[in-house]
């Protein structure tokens, strides 16, 4: 598959879809207050002096909201009607969307407080490569906020399909064409262990308990009701399955003694 392929794929069937996930407002302001909540949470500094680069930022929606809290936010993506839509949308002096590919990020080392990386990574060729660029331009003592899916899921998230992400990938292709879904699986979803793998470079906070335990805290109580079925069928998952959770939120820190390298 050529380069940047799967980006277009992913974004290009939601824009053929008039309302898409990537175009609804509620939904993606959602995710953006549990963002602003967890990182006031853990960044001892004011929000608003810091410089944020939101990496597959798409139509901008959640972009414009943090604009409301950061200093400056700059959204990039490689889907040249998802950076449009955003451009022509949503205009503030500290917003900026740009196209641009995240595996070779067009900004100079350590140029950001904050990385937001957002259900991004399995969309990408080389996950390895995005996070060597992540690394790259975060500051020292810089934060990563990262979302990201299990591979070890019931129903894959993006296809519907239970089990898709598990099974071998040879046999993922032919499901999804059997289906009737796609020509062929074009996501690449890792385990609870290769996610660690892939964020070795990073000091790892994890945030998914708390997120689950103090859902009006985190803004994520519309999914997670406290003292619901789902919140303690959640927490026992997590105190004793962590690795069958279908998702995490990781806060990554660039450490101080990684100032100035490239990895």
């Amino acid at each position: 598959m050529a380069k940047g392929d799967q980006y277009m794929r992913l974004y290009e069937r939601e824009r053929k879809k008039k309302g898409g996930v990537h175009y609804d407002i509620s939904s993606r302001e959602r995710k953006a207050r549990t963002m602003v909540a967890v990182l006031n949470d853990f960044i001892e500094w004011p929000l608003n002096k810091l410089n944020v680069l939101d990496i597959g930022g798409s139509t901008g929606i959640i972009d414009n909201y943090l604009s409301s809290y950061f200093g400056r936010i700059i959204g990039i993506d490689i889907n040249y009607f998802s950076i449009q839509h955003a451009k022509n949308t949503y205009k503030k002096d500290n917003l900026i969307f740009y196209l641009a590919d995240a595996l070779n990020l067009p900004f100079s080392n350590e140029s950001f407080d904050v990385v937001i990386c957002s259900q991004v990574y399995e969309h990408v060729p080389d996950s390895n490569k995005l996070f060597e660029e992540i690394f790259r331009v975060l500051k020292s003592e810089g934060v990563c906020y990262f979302a990201a899916g299990n591979r070890l899921v019931l129903k894959e998230s993006h296809y519907k399909l239970p089990l898709l992400s598990v099974i071998p990938r040879p046999l993922a292709h032919f499901y999804v064409r059997k289906i009737g879904k796609d020509s062929h699986y074009d996501i690449k979803l890792f385990s609870y262990w290769g996610l660690k793998a892939l964020v070795k470079k990073f000091r790892c906070t994890d945030y998914t308990s708390k997120i689950i335990s103090e859902s009006k805290k985190y803004h994520t109580d519309y999914m997670i009701p406290p003292n619901s079925f789902k919140s303690r069928v959640g927490k026992i998952v997590l105190k004793y399955l962590y690795w069958l959770s279908p998702g995490y939120i990781w806060l990554l820190q660039k450490p101080y003694s990684a100032r100035n390298t490239i990895p």
